[in-house]
């Protein structure tokens, strides 16, 4: 007899679970980095191995590399760190580098001159009732050419790129402070970032709904942020809610949801699926998307997604409480999560908190970052 046919199979080798600093090469000692290496050590918890540092390329590996970077990573940059599919990062690949951020939530003007190399247009066109209503610019004629047209309705929203928690935004109501927005950032720049300009909406409600996937378990959810006060006396973000369930974007469809949860799902989902077919090369393990409903100066409700993240974010705490619950109980299939973000000295932890970050960073001072998880299955069925 063959002797291979009693051998057992071949078991997979546990990867080695690395960090990779892009963005927050320069900051080692501040808060986000520090974050991230203790979410990297929860999740290579749930992978039954440890985290060997951060990603080095002059090193070589013994075990295949598992990622957990900063930022989204380009094709070009995945192939050359190792990174093939869902199963090899805690993140996302996108073919171009403007694909990973707010830019893509809304089409160029027909009429637009300039447009970087793998825009997709079709994207564009499948995306456009899914979206509020704006325009993605990289000329000064294709902004102002999209603010003339928006002014119709009301004041626009001029956007940066990679602007995070409401930073890098301005309202303008006029060419003049339009111009003025545009000179600050310099028709350079502009060619190569972008720029959003959108329609006002106030007051303007914002749900983010998403999905991670860590090797065979998939967890789905839809959550609501939360704002704080910072130690410099800003209003910032201050966690996130989440209910999770188990599966795929299809299960959340079976809670007993509001229309409007309902309608940001789907928004959400098909926002998602037109990623995946439009820019060829896409994949993420971690998908976040934020959907907003607002009213605009003609008093029409609006309801779009506003911008993607296919990274480590601020919900990603509650992530992995909930992929932790799901793990530890097969009988769980939808459970709420939470992430807070506490700044100063005086903080009283919840009972059965999990800590992602505590210490005193450079720059925000003090900072308390935590998760909770309650573990009371909601009501309705997986099977309804």
């Amino acid at each position: 007899m063959d002797p291979s046919v009693l051998s057992p199979p071949a078991i997979p080798p546990v990867p080695v679970v690395l960090v990779h600093l892009e963005e927050c090469r320069a900051a080692r000692a501040g808060h986000e980095v520090g974050t991230l290496r203790e979410l990297a050590r929860q999740i290579a918890e749930l992978k039954g191995t440890g985290v060997a540092g951060e990603f080095d390329p002059t090193l070589t590996c013994a075990a295949h590399p598992y990622l957990i970077p900063d930022h989204t990573l380009t094709l070009t940059e995945a192939h050359r760190l190792g990174v093939r599919s869902v199963r090899d990062l805690f993140g996302g690949v996108v073919p171009f580098p403007f694909v990973a951020t707010k830019l893509i939530a809304h089409p160029l003007t027909e009429d637009a001159q300039v447009a970087p190399p793998g825009w997709s247009r079709l994207f564009g066109e499948h995306t456009a009732s899914l979206v509020l209503p704006g325009y993605s610019a990289f000329s000064h004629d294709d902004a102002c050419n999209a603010a003339r047209r928006l002014w119709r309705d009301g004041p626009v929203r001029i956007k940066r790129p990679s602007g995070i928690g409401g930073a890098g935004q301005s309202l303008v109501a006029n060419m003049d402070e339009l111009e003025t927005e545009l000179a600050a950032l310099g028709e350079a720049a502009l060619r190569t970032e972008g720029i959003v300009v959108e329609r006002n909406l106030d007051p303007i409600e914002t749900l983010s709904v998403g999905q991670v996937t860590l090797d065979e378990l998939v967890v789905s959810y839809y959550g609501v942020q939360h704002l704080t006060m910072n130690n410099h006396g800003h209003r910032v973000y201050g966690g996130t809610d989440l209910i999770a369930v188990r599966g795929g974007f299809d299960m959340l469809a079976r809670l007993d949801l509001t229309s409007d949860i309902n309608e940001a799902i789907r928004k959400a989902r098909a926002f998602d699926a037109a990623v995946q077919n439009d820019y060829a090369g896409f994949f993420a393990s971690r998908c976040n998307y934020d959907v907003a409903w607002g009213t605009d100066a003609q008093g029409a409700r609006q309801c779009g997604v506003l911008e993607q993240s296919w990274r480590v974010g601020g919900a990603t705490g509650a992530e992995i409480g909930a992929l932790r619950t799901f793990r530890a109980d097969p009988l769980a299939y939808a459970v709420s999560a939470s992430t807070r973000e506490i700044y100063g000295d005086d903080v009283q932890l919840p009972d059965g908190a999990s800590i992602v970050y505590q210490g005193v960073d450079p720059h925000a001072g003090a900072i308390t970052k935590y998760y909770t998880v309650d573990r009371h299955i909601l009501q309705g069925s997986a099977d309804r």
